[in-house]
């Protein structure tokens, strides 16, 4: 089982996860796809890999942007399944075109 990261280790991995930002217990990005099917997929390749990982996001979807939500629950905040699973999120976004949309 993961341990909470300490803020410092957070902080310095965010630096890898461009759009990722912490928000309190949990780190949160939006991805934007070229269309609704193919946020859809970004979903279903998410869900894939989360399954394995037995570490699942909160995702929300609107049309084409995808909103993702991390924390381990289990813990109380922020652990290294979070920082893999941001990673995993970004690669598949990028693997399908949808961009980061930038927190307003």
């Amino acid at each position: 089982m993961s341990r909470l990261s300490t803020d410092e280790e957070i902080s310095r991995q965010l630096g890898d996860l461009p759009g990722w930002r912490r928000d309190g217990k949990s780190l949160v990005a939006s991805y934007e796809a070229p269309d609704f099917p193919t946020a859809v997929q970004l979903i279903v390749q998410v869900g894939d890999e989360a399954e394995q990982m037995g570490h699942h996001p909160d995702v929300d979807l609107r049309w084409k942007v995808t909103h993702w939500r991390l924390s381990t629950h289990s813990k109380g905040g922020l652990t290294q399944l979070d920082i893999e699973l941001a990673h995993r999120i970004s690669q598949a976004a990028a693997r399908l075109g949808a961009l980061i949309q930038e927190s307003t």
